[in-house]
């Protein structure tokens, strides 16, 4: 069984994916911006909380040693992310509205947090006979999706979020490159009801999580630098 650390975990998607994996009977550690929520999170579904902002180098690094002096790390889900261009009544805000602090607020987290998550633990992966990083990206990442008329990627109309997923499925590409010891990939849950989207996706946790723990449990001969979902691979 696997060791494993999912970012964002207290909640939402991340919270179903590490329910999931605890009762696959791997040991996971939910990691929570919130010791508390993060606390109680891990406790209902007998996980093992790890305070880890991954906007912060300070959190992250105790993160890194806690997880580092329980055992180490297997696999790495960079789940945590933020939608800062969705209004709080759903309104999504377009490129007329687009501001360089809602580009860098989104970016923060969703690009430079996870390049920190993974930088900080790769050293610990590394140790690992079977290392895994699972990216949670989004069909809004691709490309070919957002430019293809009649895709429902296409009717969207932020630019913020696309863009910080698109930079973390090069992320993916790169890292796999860089490191063909860990079998590294980007996964798209679908559009579910969770606070980031203010519950208005279609999808449930559970439907989404399905991805997130399947690519989770890969061996070593499992693909890398690819972009799926739950039917199979994405066009980046």
């Amino acid at each position: 069984m696997s060791r494993i650390l999912v970012t964002g975990a207290n909640k939402g998607i991340g919270f179903e994916a590490a329910r999931r994996l605890v009762a696959a009977g791997h040991t996971v550690y939910v990691g929570s911006r919130d010791v508390e929520r993060g606390r109680r999170a891990a406790e209902e579904i007998g996980a093992v909380a790890v305070q880890l902002d991954i906007t912060d180098d300070g959190s992250v690094n105790a993160a890194v040693a806690a997880i580092e002096a329980d055992g180490g790390l297997d696999v790495l889900v960079n789940n945590a992310g933020i939608q800062a261009e969705m209004a709080a009544d759903g309104t999504v805000l377009g490129a007329a509205e687009l501001t360089a602090e809602m580009m860098r607020e989104t970016f923060e987290t969703n690009v430079f947090g996870t390049v920190r998550v993974l930088h900080a633990f790769l050293p610990l992966l590394e140790k690992s006979a079977a290392p895994v990083v699972v990216n949670v990206s989004s069909g809004l990442a691709s490309l070919r999706r957002i430019t293809t008329e009649g895709d429902t990627a296409y009717q969207y109309p932020g630019v913020a979020y696309p863009a910080s997923k698109t930079a973390v499925n090069a992320l993916t590409i790169q890292y796999a490159k860089a490191f063909p010891g860990i079998r590294i990939n980007s996964v798209e849950p679908g559009y579910t009801s969770t606070d980031l989207n203010n519950n208005l996706g279609h999808q449930t946790v559970q439907e989404a999580a399905e991805i997130i723990v399947r690519m989770a449990q890969i061996g070593v001969d499992g693909p890398t630098g690819g972009y799926f979902d739950i039917n199979g691979e994405l066009p980046w």
